[in-house]
């Protein structure tokens, strides 16, 4: 594990360390079979645009053989194709043009559960005498005949299903046709780490792993505690702490494994999706005698309130906590299961928040489309697939469907997404007519080209990528401003949160992009919802 204890040159940093991670949601990039969905031939028509954006890697959510009805997330075949997006030979073109154009390649990894359709499942229904049966999580009801115990899913009910046929319940964190796997079964672990290394044979570089902290339960399986902060409209399954579900000791055995497996193919690397507080999320990473996971997920910018005193906290307190930790520090601001930045912060602070998370110290991960400005698009109810939400209709906020729409590449019908006559699997913005990549390319000021500026700065100035952080003292409570340092080269990030502008000091020196889009004096007020990069003399 490479955890710098002073500033590094980019050369001196794993590729997963100085790039940038795209993150393409597969149903919504390109369709090419033109059935409305998008698929892998899309993705690979695409992957010269995705070059452009000067990022380092793709992660592709799930393409594994599946019901869909998590829309992958639930797999039925870890180790083939989707017919939905393609072929095992599509995939192989899409790795070696990503590899030709220089980009790495990323897979999402489920092995919190399966689809009940999965072989393994099918067999472990047969009865409780199956060669599979403990593969799976199985309890007996209550004394009631009831659930085993209060836990829920994080789709809304409860988290067990009666099989009828043997009398038991069994676990599904998610949907019921989402069976939990047992982890605590050597064979299981086994078999998923089998998965990790047929899709590094075929070229992959690195995993996004679902729901990593999930993969353990408290071998009690008692009651989970009511929470008494919950209130009707949240989503039902914060009606509980899931101190027995949630991030249990035995998980980083678990994940030792995994690292162990991409250990054996050399430059490889895993993310880890983990909503948890830093101190517990920083676990994760393990020790340098002992690494873990490369990138525990960093979802504190998407959950925070915008406002740039409590950032710049939450700043400070996270990059010490990582030297402390010994743990490479990584940012996100969107992906498919949270609403679009854009429309979380607004169209003001767009570009101040775009900044932020391309120029702190670590790793950023872009969710595609957020690079021209896309927003949350909405889906009414009788257009809604997905299941988070139609299984909470009480909980408007509970959909992903919104941050999940379709591409928007032009201006033509379904905004160059499908073919014309093709109805897109979710709706198409409204406003793709005007926030489209091709308009974008042909405007100099546009979200595009500035996200281009952003990643071209990182590339010019190493101190953006491998340099010390340290946030500076404004004395408004509205700016958050820092300095990027290397080896006596010195940037300084200004961001204002605020409506006003503000007189910054800090010192002299020459401003190499303005949100705004001239060059204003270095030391000029900093204006309204402007952020601004200067080289400091």
């Amino acid at each position: 594990m490479t955890q710098p204890s002073s500033s590094q040159q980019p050369g001196e940093l794993k590729w997963w360390q100085r790039g940038t991670i795209y993150q393409i949601y597969p149903r919504s990039f390109q369709d090419d079979s033109g059935d409305g969905v998008g698929d892998l031939r899309g993705i690979t028509r695409r992957l010269p645009y995705v070059a452009s954006l000067g990022v380092e890697a793709v992660w592709l959510s799930p393409i594994f053989v599946s019901p869909m009805r998590d829309f992958g997330y639930d797999v039925a075949d870890y180790c083939d194709i989707d017919p939905l997006f393609g072929t095992l030979s599509d995939f192989d073109a899409l790795v070696e043009e990503a590899h030709r154009l220089g980009l790495k390649v990323m897979l999402d990894y489920v092995p919190n559960h399966t689809s009940s359709d999965h072989a393994w499942f099918r067999e472990a229904l047969t009865g409780r005498g199956s060669a599979k049966r403990d593969w799976y999580v199985w309890r007996d009801p209550a004394p009631d005949g009831g659930p085993p115990n209060n836990w829920k899913s994080h789709f809304g009910g409860p988290a067990w299903t009666l099989d009828e046929a043997s009398g038991q319940y069994y676990l599904h964190q998610f949907l019921p046709s989402q069976p939990d796997l047992n982890w605590s079964n050597p064979d299981v672990q086994a078999a998923m780490l089998e998965v990790l290394r047929f899709w590094m044979r075929r070229g992959v570089d690195g995993f996004r792993v679902d729901v990593l902290n999930l993969l353990a339960e408290d071998e009690r399986f008692l009651d989970e505690p009511i929470n008494p902060e919950w209130r009707p409209g949240m989503i039902e399954y914060a009606q509980t702490l899931h101190i027995y579900t949630n991030d249990q000791p035995q998980t980083l055995r678990y994940v030792r494994r995994m690292r162990e497996v991409l250990d054996e193919f050399g430059d490889r690397m895993m993310v880890g999706e983990i909503y948890l507080p830093t101190e517990r999320l920083l676990r994760y990473s393990g020790t340098p005698e002992e690494p873990l996971a490369h990138l525990p997920f960093n979802f504190h910018l998407i959950q925070m309130p915008w406002d740039a005193r409590e950032i710049r906290a939450f700043v400070d307190g996270y990059d010490a906590a990582c030297r402390e930790a010994h743990s490479w520090p990584n940012w996100v601001l969107g992906n498919h299961d949270q609403h679009r930045f854009k429309t979380r912060v607004g169209a003001d602070q767009y570009r101040v928040a775009q900044t932020l998370l391309l120029t702190l110290r670590g790793t950023p991960t872009v969710y595609y489309g957020d690079e021209i400005g896309m927003e949350n698009v909405p889906v009414p109810f009788e257009q809604m697939v997905d299941p988070a939400g139609l299984q909470q209709p009480d909980v408007p906020s509970a959909s992903r469907d919104p941050e999940r729409t379709p591409m928007q590449w032009d201006a033509s019908p379904n905004a160059g997404f499908a073919p014309e006559e093709v109805t897109p699997w979710l709706p198409v913005a409204e406003n793709f007519r005007e926030v489209n990549v091709a308009a974008q390319e042909a405007d100099p000021a546009s979200d595009l080209h500035y996200f281009r500026a952003l990643t071209r700065l990182r590339r010019e100035h190493p101190a953006l990528v491998g340099g010390e952080y340290r946030s500076l003292d404004t004395g408004h409570a509205d700016v958050f401003a820092f300095e990027r340092t290397l080896e006596g080269a010195r940037l300084a990030v200004l961001l204002n949160f605020g409506g006003e502008a503000r007189a910054v000091k800090v010192g002299p020196g020459e401003t190499l992009l303005s949100s705004l889009g001239d060059r204003p004096e270095a030391g000029a007020d900093l204006r309204s919802n402007e952020a601004r990069i200067v080289r400091l003399a």
